[in-house]
């Protein structure tokens, strides 16, 4: 089983790396469910690591209809990726009622080849998750990133199982959201390729009155006890 690190910084990287992660799915903001990092975080982690990187190219937080603009500095952002040497793109678009914006996802997976593409959890959105899993397919996307459109992905495992069965190895179903030590052997055992954690550790709280934020790093450790945790 494949470990994919939900990598909010060069730091969380960087452990992803060295503590023996497969893959990582380089994000800001992860409070916000992941904003498209920087082209300097992207540059750095290209430059000074070797670990896959597949990059998320979400322009802000909220839903995922965008309007012109948006949809033009997501594929900026692409084409930065690309020029640089990423190996992925995580990205996607729905429709105002959520459902899946066939015309705009499939543009942005043609702009994306030759890289990997990752359909992100814009899908645990979606009115219709097994007609949009058939829409995935037919589009070409390589993985879908979902939490069983749970909060967190072991309340989600019964969709997940069946998106897996479904997909019949057309496509990779990557649960991700919540897991960690304490439950990934359940995803293990149901037969998935991969999982996606962000393995992560709060590192500071600034409480000052005026921001309230936490910041929070992948740690070596959590990443260290689900490799053994699969590989047991």
């Amino acid at each position: 089983m494949l470990l994919e690190i939900c990598a909010n910084s060069y730091q969380s990287a960087y452990n992803a790396q060295h503590a023996g992660a497969h893959r990582i799915e380089l994000c800001s903001e992860l409070s916000v469910g992941g904003i498209t990092p920087s082209h300097g975080l992207i540059k750095q982690v290209i430059s000074e690591l070797t670990i896959d990187t597949f990059v998320l190219i979400r322009p802000r937080s909220g839903n995922f209809n965008y309007n012109d603009s948006e949809f033009e500095v997501m594929k900026t952002d692409i084409e930065f990726c690309k020029s640089v040497g990423c190996h992925g793109i995580v990205s996607g678009v729905l429709n105002a009622d959520q459902t899946l914006d066939l015309k705009r996802t499939l543009e942005l997976i043609e702009l994306a080849k030759p890289l990997s593409f990752t359909f992100h959890r814009a899908f645990d959105l979606v009115p219709d998750p097994l007609q949009t899993l058939d829409q995935l397919i037919e589009l070409g996307v390589d993985r879908i990133l979902t939490s069983g459109q749970q909060t967190k992905a072991i309340d989600g495992l019964d969709l997940l199982i069946e998106l897996n069965k479904r997909s019949q190895e057309k496509l990779i179903i990557l649960p991700g959201s919540g897991i960690n030590i304490n439950n990934v052997t359940s995803f293990k055992n149901s037969g998935f390729k991969e999982i996606h954690s962000s393995a992560s550790k709060v590192v500071s709280n600034n409480q000052s009155g005026i921001f309230d934020t936490q910041l929070t790093v992948s740690s070596m450790d959590n990443i260290t006890a689900i490799l053994n945790r699969i590989h047991e």
